[in-house]
């Protein structure tokens, strides 16, 4: 079995292994920029503003989805380096039952609570029937992204991105014919571009369990008895709900923030959240390098390798640092112009471009927090890592409400900064005790 991640250059092996995660990264969020061009410029700003008030909601569900199953491409990673393959197939039989039965019914859970949920958040009266429709639907396809993500994290502990890849491709392409079909043509209106997400979530789903199945016996098993080994299971879950309970916990700070950021008013809230969809996509470079960190750091820490772990850390840091600056560049230049292209006003424009100046100011510090991040993770220190999050999500939330008056609505992209700087002072002081714990052994 090959461990592609153990030995030559570590910079090749991270560029060959994240190279395609970012691209899976980017179609995968290019499926809601396609939803929110269509219906921007088919249906209008009111109608962008309704899918845009949901994300934080719907973000819950997919954020612990894909939190968990990242804890476990960790361990499969660790696994892959020891060459253990018999434990790879308990680990995809084993959880992408679990997951798939338990988002099953929180995503019946939530479909059931979507218009109470919707008004606890403040969500503006005249978006609100867009919301609930458009939320109920994407709900649907909870249970499918998690047997995908399943699926893509052995996949990607085994160093293979490029499968995952080839399925979000499908997957676009299927997005983008559907939503011209229910938006344009039918005129379904917000409601046709969830329809179509779901849809091509099936789609994508069922390519990459077919890849996997054929392309390594290994990973092919029989639901039924024993199929959920009770071992495997724990194990998984000490590696997935760290990450995933961080995961929740923003989704769920981030309904308050959405709440908090629903008071400036709907063109507010098409502005930045426009503004974030960007953001999300022009920052996956820089979250699936730390991805790609965590991965070669959990492989050489399996084989044995714990000094190339390192100096995967620092290339991978280098690397993020240059892709970060490159990004602030960008967003410095054309910030504007990105947002002005979903369809909204000069003054949404306006109100977007500011935030955009403001936030791409730290991408540096971002990335070198998220460098150190996939460092510890790739180390298996799963809880730390996610207690982190959670303390910078505190931060955020805290800064958010305490200087609104003060900053206004410039108050979500300075808070959102300030906690990225206590996300990094946090991971740093991490790294200097772990390392100095390791020079005493």
């Amino acid at each position: 079995m090959k461990r592609n991640m153990v030995e030559g250059s570590i910079a090749r092996a991270m560029v060959a292994f994240t190279v395609p995660l970012m691209l899976s990264g980017i179609l995968q969020q290019l499926f809601n920029w396609v939803d929110a061009f269509i219906v921007g410029n088919v249906e209008g700003e009111l109608a962008l503003a309704g899918i845009g008030a949901t994300t934080a909601l719907y973000s819950l569900f997919v954020m612990v989805i894909t939190g968990f199953t990242g804890g476990l491409s960790v361990l499969a990673a660790r696994a892959y380096g020891m060459g253990e393959q018999g434990g790879l197939s308990r680990l995809l039989s084993a959880f992408s039952l679990l997951l798939g039965g338990v988002f099953t019914a929180m995503a019946a859970l939530g479909l059931i609570l979507t218009p109470a949920i919707l008004r606890a958040m403040d969500t503006p009266a005249d978006i609100f029937t867009v919301s609930e429709r458009y939320l109920r639907i994407m709900f649907a396809g909870v249970p499918l992204l998690a047997v995908y993500n399943t699926y893509s994290a052995i996949l990607r502990g085994m160093g293979n991105s490029r499968a995952p890849f080839l399925s979000v491709l499908v997957c676009s392409g299927v997005n983008v014919v559907l939503d011209v079909a229910f938006v344009v043509v039918l005129r379904y209106g917000a409601a046709g571009a969830a329809a179509a997400t779901v849809l091509s979530q099936g789609v994508m789903t069922v390519f990459l369990v077919l890849y996997a199945v054929k392309k390594y016996p290994v990973l092919r098993f029989r639901p039924g008895r024993g199929s959920v080994d009770r071992s495997v299971a724990a194990r998984g879950s000490g590696f997935g709900l760290p990450p995933a309970i961080q995961s929740g916990t923003n989704s769920v700070g981030n309904i308050f923030l959405q709440r908090f950021m629903n008071g400036f008013g709907e063109q507010t809230v098409a502005a930045i959240t426009t503004a974030y969809r960007v953001d999300t996509v022009l920052l996956l470079p820089v979250i699936n390098f730390g991805s790609g960190i965590a991965t070669v750091v959990a492989q050489n820490i399996g084989a044995g390798e714990p000094e190339r772990a390192r100096k995967a850390l620092k290339t991978g840091a280098v690397m993020m640092a240059g892709i970060s600056l490159g990004l602030t560049a960008l967003i410095l230049v054309a910030g504007e112009a990105l947002i002005a292209m979903f369809g909204l006003t000069p003054e949404s424009v306006t109100i977007g471009g500011s935030f955009f100046r403001t936030i791409a100011s730290f991408y540096l510090v971002y990335s070198l927090a998220m460098a150190l991040r996939g460092y510890l993770e790739g180390m298996g220190d799963m809880v730390f890592s996610g207690a982190a999050g959670i303390a910078a999500l505190a931060v955020r939330i805290v800064c958010s409400y305490a200087f609104a008056d003060v900053f206004g609505r410039k108050v979500i992209a300075y808070a959102e900064a300030f906690s990225w700087l206590v996300l990094l002072g946090v991971y740093l002081l991490r790294y200097i005790w772990v390392r100095r714990r390791e020079r005493r052994k």
